[in-house]
């Protein structure tokens, strides 16, 4: 197996330099090949530590990076045509983008309330944050030269993987529940993926035997508590960017959260930006979980760096995890947030909210603007705050179960249905 020994040169290429251990951030180890099992020398039996990506920070330049649209047509100079639609936008701050884009990122900011936003990331190629991080992931595939990757998910992130594998050329593997929604299952089988249903529980284990036998590249967890993919949460960092550009440093940001991936992405974006002498500042990150788990807000409840939990039923698939990892203490604690739990019903509330305002988005989706809502009289009002809405609501388990009952073609009929929705005296 053969990977790239270095980042790359020219204005666009990326500065990353090696992986370092959260475990022990003295630990640091080469860029390559991606550390999938998280820190070798810190893991435990019990707990599995995650590695994140360094740079050449120095010698970044920032006001080229940052600089606003237009000024270079959305893009640093020496980035690939159309750069400014795909992560190539911030190549540099990035692992190398060795796999083909679909134009993510770059999602709208949709102010819903005086100085509330919500960053809507249903507006991604899979309508999804996951194509943030399947671009890095994928791009770390083709690196190492494997025959494919291989991924266990829900729903949002094999959707993704399967896209950017198909893009990438790559056969796509994703393991995934007995009761994924129709819609979704569709979604995965339309990119050509190997669609394999089983229990819940096994997903982790069949996923090590399929990378061990079978050589795929998996881009989604292998270990005990979380670590996921080390180039993975470096997309995420995008987020951060978009949001800075968009309306600066915001009071707080409130992120749905499940295995807390995009919750440190956000958190790291915003901390490189004050590292680079761009932001004064971190926001505060809270991160919104579904009340059914809870694993991160009962890992930083117990001075734990990650938490197993058991998951009650829920709506909220896409979130209800029943492990957490360090990732999302580091987020919380080093941003000065707190960790959320909002139950179905404030995730069904806040959706109609959105909705109101124009947003149809996943249930789980809205756990970012739940977690405000639920904060009531406590909610930060020293800034805007922003909410990240992580998907659409095609990939809830009811869509395309409702059928709206058909109407006579007589006003009487009409009106009378016209009546029922206030639209007449």
């Amino acid at each position: 197996m053969t990977w790239e020994t270095t980042p790359g040169t020219g204005a666009g290429a990326s500065l990353a330099t090696g992986q370092r251990s959260l475990g022990d951030p003295d630990l640091d180890f080469p860029l390559w090949p991606p550390l999938t099992a998280g820190c070798p020398r810190t893991s435990t039996a019990d707990v599995s530590y995650p590695v994140e990506l360094d740079y050449a920070y120095d010698q970044a330049d920032p006001a080229r990076l940052f600089a606003p649209a237009g000024a270079t047509d959305g893009a640093p100079a020496g980035a690939p045509a159309g750069a400014r639609g795909g992560l190539e936008r911030w190549a540099p701050l990035l692992p190398p983008l060795l796999a083909p884009g679909l134009g993510e990122g770059a999602t709208p900011m949709v102010e819903i309330r005086p100085g509330v936003h919500v960053k809507d990331e249903s507006r991604n190629p899979t309508w999804s944050h996951k194509d943030r991080l399947n671009r890095c992931t994928t791009s770390a595939a083709v690196g190492v030269g494997a025959p494919g990757i291989a991924v266990a998910s829900s729903g949002n992130h094999g959707a993704s993987a399967a896209a950017y594998a198909a893009r990438a050329g790559l056969p796509c593997v994703v393991l995934t529940g007995p009761d994924t929604p129709p819609a979704v299952d569709a979604f995965l089988n339309a990119y050509g993926a190997v669609v394999l249903p089983v229990p819940w529980e096994a997903r982790w284990p069949l996923l090590r035997q399929v990378v061990e036998r079978l050589g795929l590249h998996p881009v989604s967890n292998l270990t005990t508590t979380h670590t996921g993919h080390p180039y993975g949460p470096e997309g995420y960092k995008t987020v951060a960017y978009e949001i800075f550009q968009d309306v600066g440093v915001p009071s707080a940001v409130f992120v749905p959260t499940g295995y807390g991936e995009l919750l440190f992405g956000v958190w790291k974006g915003f901390a490189e930006l004050r590292r680079l002498g761009l932001a004064q500042r971190v926001p505060r990150i809270f991160s919104c979980e579904s009340a059914a788990s809870g694993p991160l807000h009962r890992a930083l409840a117990q001075g734990l760096p990650a938490a197993r939990v058991t998951v009650a039923p829920s709506d909220a698939y896409s979130i209800a995890s029943p492990v957490s990892g360090y990732r999302g203490v580091v987020a919380v604690r080093g941003s000065g947030g707190r960790a959320l739990t909002v139950s179905d019903a404030e995730l069904a509330d806040a959706q109609a909210e959105l909705a109101r305002a124009g947003l149809w988005t996943e249930l789980s989706a809205a756990a970012g603007l739940a977690g405000l809502r639920s904060l009531g009289a406590q909610a930060p009002d020293d800034g805007p705050v922003v909410c990240v809405s992580t998907s659409s609501g095609f990939k809830d388990r009811g869509t395309g179960t409702h059928r709206t009952a058909p109407v006579a073609p007589e006003w009487a009929q009409v009106e009378r249905r016209l009546r029922a929705a206030g639209l007449t005296g």
